[in-house]
């Protein structure tokens, strides 16, 4: 959770210009708001997905040798994906309304 709110507030510092030339150009504080919830939401079921492959692959590693069948069921796996994406939008939240308060006059002045 901490790793994906430094990720976007670093993708938010970099990208300070883009998001003034999108808030001059008309897009309000709402779709800014989105696109990096959306963002952070992505990355979060990213890792995520990563996670369950490694997982299931671990699983049946300790399973097959241990001579036990592997049970991964897939309500286990849709449990992992929501709270993987939970994880995202709860901090992703911070950054991304940082991200919707710049003011764009300044934004634009940014190198």
């Amino acid at each position: 959770g901490i790793g994906i709110m430094n990720i976007m507030l670093a993708s938010v510092l970099e990208r300070i210009k883009e998001i003034g030339i999108r808030r001059s150009m008309g897009a309000t504080q709402t779709d800014i708001t989105l696109q990096f919830l959306f963002e952070a939401i992505f990355i979060s079921l990213l890792g995520g997905t990563i996670g369950v492959v490694l997982g299931v692959v671990a699983a049946h590693a300790v399973a097959s040798s241990a001579g036990i069948p592997t049970v991964v069921t897939a309500w286990s796996i849709l449990l992992s994906f929501g709270v993987a994406a939970t994880v995202g939008l709860v901090f992703g939240l911070f950054p991304a309304q940082k991200a919707a308060k710049e003011d764009p006059i300044k934004a634009l002045r940014t190198d």
